[in-house]
């Protein structure tokens, strides 16, 4: 079964084409990230027309690469949620008006259950149920996934993502954007220990995370030495930080697993890409005798193959949808979609 997929949720206009949720036949991306650099991160309103004025040919060209036609598509599955309203509603208006022309089914997917779906195409092998750290610029969560459309939450951000704090401990330190990426580049040449941050805890939520307090931590200390004429070594401090957020998604994604008994872990979500994180999750795994699954590098960020993927489920357990879709700037994975 070969479903054309769209994802617009944040600054890439991507479409897909995938057949059995595991098979990638095209992947296109455009990314907008040369038009945000000068704005130090993404601006929504400028992301939504960059979407408009590129979506039409990205389609064109995922359906090219596949050497498909829209006759050779069974449905079209679209990011409706969570991400930049606008955004969204280029992709979700598209994907409709494209079903509702060429006849075909309409599937709404959750872009955090899109992230852990691109693992699916990584491994052949990996089926539900396992347990998932979900780790991106906006969200940040631990969730059991069941079954391919049945995730429970086990912990999640009260505050900011982990990926966000990144992006933001990026540009206080002056590092251009994309500031998570360009800070993992910057921290390899650092020292993890020179520098000691907070590790937040949430009070009766072991499981939980908070990241506002980390984030303002290293902005204290970047204003602090500016204000003593102090020149602050942005490597050590990356590196110091970095290890400081993996320390926390770490410690409770170890505490879920062992008290939920569980031995399949995934990562999942666009901060995976992460080289501390993924070495270190890697050793965690190894010590407590997990199985460990880790999205290729190239779908950790925002694409159509991994919408493409939890689409074909999302298809195969009926949730469809008419042509009242809406776009939705928060929706917790849990939710049904509509």
């Amino acid at each position: 079964m070969k479903i054309l997929s769209i994802e617009s949720s944040c600054d890439e206009t991507a479409a897909a084409v995938v057949e059995d949720g595991r098979e990638v036949l095209s992947n296109v991306v455009s990314t907008q990230i040369e038009k945000h650099k000068i704005f130090g991160g993404v601006v929504p309103e400028i992301a939504s027309r960059l979407h408009t004025e590129n979506i039409s040919w990205v389609v064109s060209k995922a359906l090219q690469d596949a050497s498909c036609t829209l006759e050779d598509i069974e449905a079209i599955a679209v990011t409706n949620e969570p991400g930049l309203i606008g955004a969204l509603l280029v992709g979700v208006n598209y994907a409709k008006g494209l079903a509702f022309s060429a006849d075909k089914p309409l599937v709404p997917v959750h872009h955090l259950r899109s992230h852990i779906a691109a693992n699916y195409i990584t491994h052949k092998d990996l089926k539900p149920p396992f347990m998932c750290l979900v780790v991106s610029g906006g969200n940040t969560l631990i969730c059991k996934v069941n079954d391919y459309t049945d995730f429970e939450i086990i912990g999640k951000t009260r505050d900011d993502a982990a990926g966000e704090a990144m992006d933001k401990a990026a540009r206080t330190l002056g590092i251009p954007y994309p500031g998570g990426v360009n800070l993992d580049k910057i921290a390899k040449n650092g020292d993890a220990n020179k520098y000691k941050f907070p590790h937040p805890k949430v009070d009766g939520s072991p499981y939980d995370f908070s990241f506002s307090g980390l984030k303002t931590s290293v902005i204290n200390l970047c204003h602090n030495a500016e204000q003593k004429g102090e020149e602050l070594n942005a490597a050590d401090v990356g590196a110091s930080f970095i290890n400081a957020v993996v320390d926390s998604l770490i410690e409770k994604t170890t505490l879920a697993m062992n008290n939920y008994n569980e031995k399949t872990l995934v990562l999942a979500g666009g901060v995976s890409a992460n080289s501390v994180l993924r070495e270190r999750i890697k050793n965690e795994a190894e010590k407590h005798g997990w199985k460990l699954y880790l999205p290729d590098l190239s779908l950790c960020g925002d694409n159509g193959a991994m919408v493409g993927a939890q689409g074909y489920f999302e298809y195969i357990n009926g949730s469809l949808a008419d042509l009242s879709l809406n776009g939705r700037a928060t929706a917790d994975i849990t939710e049904p979609n509509s």
